[in-house]
């Protein structure tokens, strides 16, 4: 029906992308307008072999005729003309002056203009003729004898941005994700050689993408960050809620996974799948040390109690597991209005629960009862410093060792230092 209309141009576009204009957009900003529309013409045609690329066109709309007079200033101001005298001959034939008003029939007042026909505006010939006053003197000379007057292009509009000119290049993208699209398309405009005061960047829906990402990652971190807070808080420790910090990346695997299977690209509802697969991972983390920490504190051994906590949850964490599962799977498959909006992060929940709460059973108990042999070795170390110098100077280096241990330099110096023992012994 649309495609019958005798005239119309129209792209179809997918409404659930970031601030609805078009995926891919890149800005170029300039003093000139013509060089503008020069660089950004020549860059379409190079956007238009990119892969994935579809509908690329301009923000500015198509040039429009205008009729363009240069003023010869030097010959103007030798004959004692200005160039505002020629533009205010200008500004009365073509957007008038009022010379004064009338009485109409009912009684009101009407002011009255005059300018030129509307058929002489279009005609470079008659602008050639146009009367213009040599200031001091009643002497009038013509237009064209000062000024060349020609028919030309000009922008239908102008966009401004940071005070310069600015012509934008859009594209829809077809068969490959937008984010990479968008990726090929800025390094293609990073590679043209700009005149000096000429520029590019990212904008429409490509722009919103990032913001959005920057945001939803800063969300992330603060979310985890308080929970880490809160089970401090729930088990009186700042070690033991390192196991369940160390599970979090688990569920990316299953995330992964997941998108890639299904084909689906990582985008805002997908981001806020991971971000509630933090707390679905740390919950099934949560009760499988709470029962453990329990029963180590009825007097049993770690390993003891990280067995019979297995036992125990398994059931409970599998039962959430699987109503979780359940209750995501046909957005998953795509049931209901709506659902292709939100399958990404049904994918994403779903990959993510499957492989958390396999390596969680694994994987959780084995970093809990490591970082706690870990810690008591640093308690024993303490105790042995102090005992040989004070409590502040084993405090300190307990701390810079511990942090030397996070970041992996402390393993690093020990395999080095064994290399060179099994270098020493060879020789």
């Amino acid at each position: 029906m649309v495609g019958s209309l005798i005239g119309a141009e129209y792209v179809v576009q997918d409404n659930l992308g970031f601030g609805g204009g078009k995926p891919v957009e890149i800005r170029f900003s300039g003093d000139d307008s013509r060089k503008l529309m020069e660089i950004t013409n020549a860059y379409m045609e190079k956007l238009r072999q990119v892969p994935g690329a579809v509908d690329v066109g301009l923000s500015e709309q198509a040039p429009k005729d205008e009729l363009q007079i240069e003023l010869d200033r030097g010959l103007a101001n030798s004959l004692g003309i200005t160039a505002n005298d020629a533009a205010q001959a200008l500004r009365v034939a073509f957007a008038g002056i009022e010379v004064g008003d009338w009485v109409d029939p009912t009684g009101e007042t009407r002011d009255v203009a005059i300018r030129l026909h509307p058929d002489d505006r279009i005609s470079a010939d008659n602008i050639e003729q146009l009367p213009i006053a040599v200031t001091g003197t009643d002497k009038m000379i013509p237009l064209s004898q000062i000024a060349k007057i020609t028919m030309g292009k000009g922008p239908a509009r102008i966009e401004h941005s940071n005070g310069k000119r600015m012509i934008a290049v859009a594209a829809n993208v077809e068969g490959r994700a937008a984010g990479e699209v968008t990726s090929d398309a800025m390094k293609l405009a990073k590679s043209i050689n700009f005149p000096p005061g000429y520029g590019i960047a990212l904008g429409g829906a490509g722009k919103s993408q990032n913001e959005i990402f920057s945001a939803m990652g800063t969300a992330l971190i603060m979310g985890i960050g308080l929970m880490y807070l809160i089970l401090v808080m729930q088990f009186g420790s700042f070690t033991a809620p390192g196991a369940v910090m160390l599970s979090l990346p688990l569920s990316l695997i299953g995330v992964v996974l997941a998108l890639i299977s299904t084909k689906s690209t990582l985008n805002l509802m997908s981001l806020i799948g991971i971000i509630m697969l933090m707390g679905l991972v740390a919950k099934n983390a949560i009760l499988l040390l709470d029962c453990a920490r329990k029963r180590e504190a009825e007097g049993y051994g770690r390993e003891d109690s990280l067995m019979y906590a297995g036992r125990m949850r398994l059931r409970p964490i599998l039962m959430t597991t699987f109503a979780l599962i359940a209750g995501m799977l046909p957005v998953a498959i795509g049931i209901g209005e709506g659902s292709e909006f939100y399958r990404p992060m049904a994918i994403a929940i779903i990959g993510g629960t499957i492989t958390s709460t396999l390596l969680t059973l694994l994987v959780v108990p084995t970093f809990y009862d490591s970082i706690e042999i870990a810690r008591d070795r640093m308690f024993a170390k303490f105790g042995r410093r102090a005992q040989r110098w004070n409590a502040f100077i084993a405090f300190v280096l307990t701390f810079i060792e511990a942090i030397l241990t996070l970041i992996f330099v402390r393993l690093i110096f020990r395999l080095l230092m064994k290399l060179l023992t099994v270098i020493g012994l060879l020789r």
